[in-house]
């Protein structure tokens, strides 16, 4: 390789700002989450009673429709009534350049340490508050680009949104890593590994296991290993189907899937990956995996659709209902 042809060393601010897209693509990925975690997080949120909080609830009904999830609306009245009792003139609809330090003052209010005058809750509450906020602000400035946020040099004008802005992505990286050294560790601070499969696989197949909850484990079970083998997110795994599995005749050792969308291929990857059979830890044999599956669905499945089906507490496979995350 000639020295024309090298790419330059990437500077520290460009390392910085891939990080940050990564980590932003990772946040991304847990929409299938949001949901659930803003749900558990509302215990954080109680409902107050001061003229604060009131004035902070009319503002955000007025905004955020009654379709809304109570969770969103919960933390966003808590947001805005935070900052009211420290300036009673706040603007929860006015968007600045110091927006930003307004989420992360209300974050770190409920995030932080305890013995430094915080609530302490834990990261799930910041990834929850960090959505709802989102939400907010997305109802407010339906307009602005939801994927970015920047500051016009001249003029001072926002464009995009705050939970979006570097000084709040780097806010909550830095809580993350906190909070894990604390002891605290967020489901995604971390790959699965080998260690974890096989644990899994111990877990779906204890054996005092009832004959309902064994079938489960296998359907479970086999859902992580393919999402694991594969490099899948949980999401994108229970999309597989039974038409993206393809037997080639007379190949006993190996099956093909048929990937299609994914979220770094939104229009789809359009290619297949081959699974082998690993003899030397059937505990992460794909194809044994399969096997398992087949029998449990057995001859009552219509080989059609989700290819991971919810079992119920009878042990009945559910045609028409695909897994979600979760442990039922």
């Amino acid at each position: 390789m000639s020295l024309s042809t090298m790419k330059p060393v990437p500077t520290e601010e460009e390392l910085s700002d891939e990080a940050l897209k990564l980590w932003l693509e990772e946040e991304d990925s847990l929409s299938d989450q949001i949901q659930a975690l803003i749900d558990e997080a509302t215990q954080d949120f109680p409902d107050e009673d001061d003229d604060a909080a009131k004035y902070a609830a009319q503002i955000a009904r007025a905004v955020i429709t009654d379709k809304t999830r109570g969770g969103h609306l919960r933390i966003v009245k808590a947001y805005i009534a935070f900052h009211m009792r420290k300036n009673s003139k706040w603007d929860a609809k006015q968007v600045s350049a110091a927006t930003p330090g307004h989420i992360t003052q209300f974050i770190i209010h409920k995030c932080g340490e305890k013995a430094k005058g915080c609530e302490g809750k834990k990261y799930a509450t910041a990834v929850s508050t960090r959505a709802a906020l989102t939400y907010w602000y997305r109802t407010i400035r339906p307009n602005e680009s939801v994927t970015e946020w920047r500051i016009d040099s001249k003029s001072g004008e926002c464009f995009g949104l705050p939970t979006r802005s570097r000084h709040v992505s780097e806010f909550m990286t830095g809580l993350e890593k906190t909070k894990a050294k604390t002891g605290e560790v967020s489901v995604s601070a971390r790959a699965l590994s080998l260690k974890d499969m096989h644990n899994l696989y111990d877990l779906c197949f204890h054996p005092n296991a009832t004959p309902a909850e064994m079938r489960w484990g296998i359907v479970r079970y086999t859902a992580y290993l393919f999402a694991w083998l594969l490099l899948l997110r949980f999401e994108e795994v229970v999309r597989l189907s039974f038409e993206s599995i393809n037997i080639i005749p007379g190949a006993r050792e190996s099956f093909e899937v048929q990937l299609s969308t994914r979220k770094s291929a939104q229009t789809g990857v359009g290619h297949a990956c081959t699974m082998w059979a690993n003899d030397l830890d059937p505990k992460i044999c794909p194809v044994r995996a399969l096997i398992r599956l087949a029998v449990v669905y057995g001859t009552t499945v219509n080989l059609t659709g989700a290819l991971f089906l919810k079992v119920n507490k009878h042990g009945a496979i559910l045609q028409d209902t695909p897994i979600v995350r979760g442990p039922k």
